[in-house]
């Protein structure tokens, strides 16, 4: 659970910017994201058999240039 507290005197804008980071650091939203609706186990498998061949792909264009 990200938590940041304000101290005294910092500007309310720089205590969310920390918090934003925050929790991009620790992967909450992919985390709600991932939890947000259910997938059945084919298609969990389904899901990530594409995301691998889209990283294999990706991997692949890099290395040709």
């Amino acid at each position: 659970m990200a938590e940041v507290r304000v101290q005294e005197g910092e500007p309310l804008e720089n205590a969310l910017r920390r918090f934003k980071r925050k929790v991009q650091q620790e992967d909450i939203i992919k985390e709600v994201k991932r939890h947000s609706f259910y997938l059945k186990p084919g298609e969990k498998k389904r899901v990530k058999e594409a995301l691998a061949r889209k990283r294999n792909r990706k991997k692949a264009r890099k290395e040709q240039d």
